[in-house]
Order: structure tokens, then C-alpha cells, then sequence
């Protein structure tokens, strides 16, 4: 099946958004295919681990924000590349890849994060 890489982009990005600021469930039922397979090591494989995991981190984090900076599609996989900030003013850069199947859901994430330092050697931004 030829993937429509603008429309997994728009759906990657709804289901990060959905279970991010506080509806894992929500995401999971509207982008979730058969299978959850899960690759960020203190998250535990399913869909059931994925709602758990977001739903501690909102209960524990409310007041955290997320802007998308890129978003990247090729083949079945779609990159987010993001800016999150968290209360007490932690800011993240983070990279989360996702894989979809051939009916257009998500089945396989990836993720890197890595805090925001407050000067580099180059100067360059992280973003």
C-alpha cells in the first residue's frame, strides 16, 4: 500500500498532541492500529502501557507545553522533532519516529530526548 505521507504527518502529530496534553485513551482509540509496539525503554510494550505512562505524566505534569517544530514523513515512518516545556521551566528538545501500517495507523514509536542546554560551542539552537 502507498502511504499518504501528509495525512500520517497530520495524524502523527494529533495523536501526540491528544495524548501529550491529557487523553491517551483518545489517542490510542482514534490512531492506534492492532499492535502497539514500543521502543522508549521505561515505557512497556501496548497500548494499555502507552495510556498508563501518559496518563501518570499529565496527573503528574499538567502545566507542560508542546510546540512541533518539524515534521518529516518517508515511507511508513513520520519524525516529530519537538519543543517541550515543562513546569519549573525544564525545556527538551525530543525526536519521536512513528511507524504506520498499511490502514494508516500508528503500530511502532521510537523516541530521543534530550534536555535544552543553556549555551553550546557552536551557539547554534537546537532547533
Amino acid at each position: 500500500m502507498i502511504q499518504d505521507l501528509s495525512l500520517n504527518k497530520e495524524k502523527a502529530v494529533a495523536f501526540y498532541k491528544t495524548a501529550y496534553l491529557g487523553d491517551p485513551a483518545k489517542a490510542v482509540e482514534l490512531y492506534v492500529g492492532s499492535q502497539y509496539i514500543q521502543h522508549n525503554p521505561v515505557v512497556a510494550d501496548g497500548k494499555q502501557a502507552f495510556i498508563d505512562y501518559f496518563n501518570e505524566m499529565h496527573r503528574d505534569y499538567p502545566n507542560k507545553s508542546i510546540e512541533f517544530v518539524r515534521v518529516i514523513a518517508e515511507g511508513d515512518l513520520v519524525a516529530l522533532h519537538t519543543h517541550q516545556t515543562w513546569p519549573e521551566g525544564d525545556e527538551y528538545v525530543t525526536m519521536d519516529f512513528f511507524r504506520f501500517d498499511d490502514q494508516g495507523k500508528i503500530v511502532e514509536h521510537w523516541d530521543a530526548i534530550q534536555t535544552i542546554p543553556a549555551a553550546t560551542k557552536n551557539g547554534n539552537p537546537m532547533y
